[in-house]
């Protein structure tokens, strides 16, 4: 991404920019950033797709607190590099397992160890 970090209508931000609460939120908007400065969409193909997925989500009840945002981010860029022909629903697929179980490796040392700690911090896991 080049020079300052731009946001977007419905973006969670602070004083300091974009707000993130894990690092696959970041990832997202990195890539997303990246592919429209590339040119592969515009960001008027952008915005559509982005309040597309939303209203998608708020259809199927999301609350639309501003926790899931980056999950609606994410629904677009796959829509669109699917799209544009960058990547198969097959594809995605396949890294979304890989995400899935790589998560899990990470986090069964969690459970089968008693740590005293919580583990529900509230976010949503693969």
């Amino acid at each position: 991404m080049s020079g300052s970090a731009r946001t977007f209508e419905g973006m969670p931000v602070d004083d300091g920019g974009p707000v993130f609460r894990e690092p696959w939120e970041a990832q997202a908007f990195a890539l997303a950033v990246e592919l429209q400065e590339q040119g592969v969409f515009t960001r008027r193909e952008w915005a559509e797709q982005l309040g597309r997925a939303i209203a998608e989500a708020q259809a199927r009840g999301d609350p639309d607190r501003g926790d899931t945002y980056y999950r609606h981010w994410l629904a677009a860029l796959e829509a669109l590099v699917t799209a544009k022909g960058l990547a198969t629903d097959r594809l995605l697929d396949q890294y979304r397992e890989r995400v899935r179980e790589e998560y899990r490796r990470l986090h069964e040392h969690d459970h089968d160890h008693d740590s005293g700690c919580e583990h529900d911090d509230g976010h949503d896991r693969p």
